[in-house]
């Protein structure tokens, strides 16, 4: 999720895909080698590189800000979140300056409120952005959450406008990778579509218009609306959350990975070689 947060004062701050490789030498007497056991075994952690990697840098992000004063992690929340009255007159008072006009759209998204919203935008992140990335490779998956971390800050901006509260949290870019993931996830013999094997992560997409004919594809995307609709009416209601959820930044994000989807999608009209899949 993407929390924003109060500006005024203290009280308010924010708290792949596996290759296999089998050798296997047979003996005079028939029996194989002892490679068979070792070179077959499986990664302990099954996630594609970047997903890992980005994974440990958000929690390095949010561990490294405890052991910071307050003072100073409050300067850099007021640096790197995104703030939309950071684009009225008063802009370039905030910490950041000018610059923070730039970055911020972007850093905003590696900063979280406390361990519980860490957590979950690591698990969404995991479980959809560990598909998209094992499909898209690592540079097209960076391309997409990028645009949808700024189109979540965007659409927040668009709604909010001279609001001083703080929007954080990567939950605008992993809305996207939501979305991208949906857009080939329940297409013919995809992985949510009775696909089993390393081919179903390749399988062409639907067309947008299409897609929204498959009733499994527009279940999801209406139970995912009305999820972070609720949530985010609800607000500092809901349990365990501190702070309103900023839902258009998600709604931002998820629209973003639609329409981002078939610039970066790798694959036309035809599966993925095996090579591309486990990249």
């Amino acid at each position: 999720m993407v929390l924003s947060l109060g500006a005024q004062g203290g009280e308010n701050k924010p708290p792949g895909s596996t290759r296999r490789f089998s050798f296997s030498a047979t003996l005079p007497c028939g029996r194989p080698t002892g490679h068979d056991r070792v070179m077959d075994r499986p990664r302990a952690i099954n996630l594609h590189p970047v997903v890992l990697w980005l994974a440990v840098a958000l929690i390095g992000i949010h561990a490294a800000r405890q052991f910071v004063g307050e003072a100073t992690d409050e300067t850099l929340l007021l640096t790197f979140a995104f703030i939309p009255d950071r684009y009225s007159s008063i802009g370039e008072m905030l910490p950041g300056g000018e610059g923070a006009r730039y970055w911020s759209p972007v850093t905003y998204a590696f900063l979280h409120a406390d361990a519980l919203h860490l957590l979950v935008n690591i698990i969404w992140m995991a479980s959809f952005g560990g598909a998209l990335a094992r499909r898209f490779g690592t540079v097209r998956f960076l391309l997409l959450s990028l645009a949808s971390a700024v189109a979540g800050a965007g659409l927040h901006y668009v709604m909010h406008r001279n609001d001083g509260g703080l929007v954080i949290g990567a939950s605008g870019a992993v809305s996207g990778m939501m979305a991208a993931t949906a857009r080939f996830a329940f297409s013919p013999n995809g992985p949510l579509a009775g696909g089993r094997s390393a081919a179903a992560f390749g399988v062409p997409a639907e067309p947008l218009l299409a897609a929204f004919r498959n009733r499994r594809a527009v279940a999801f995307v209406l139970v995912w609306f009305a999820v972070n609709i609720i949530f985010g009416l609800a607000g500092s209601l809901t349990p365990g959350v501190s702070g309103q959820i900023a839902w258009e930044a998600h709604i931002g994000g998820f629209l973003a990975g639609l329409l981002c989807f078939p610039l970066l999608d790798p694959v036309r009209g035809g599966p993925l070689p095996g090579e591309r899949l486990a990249s």
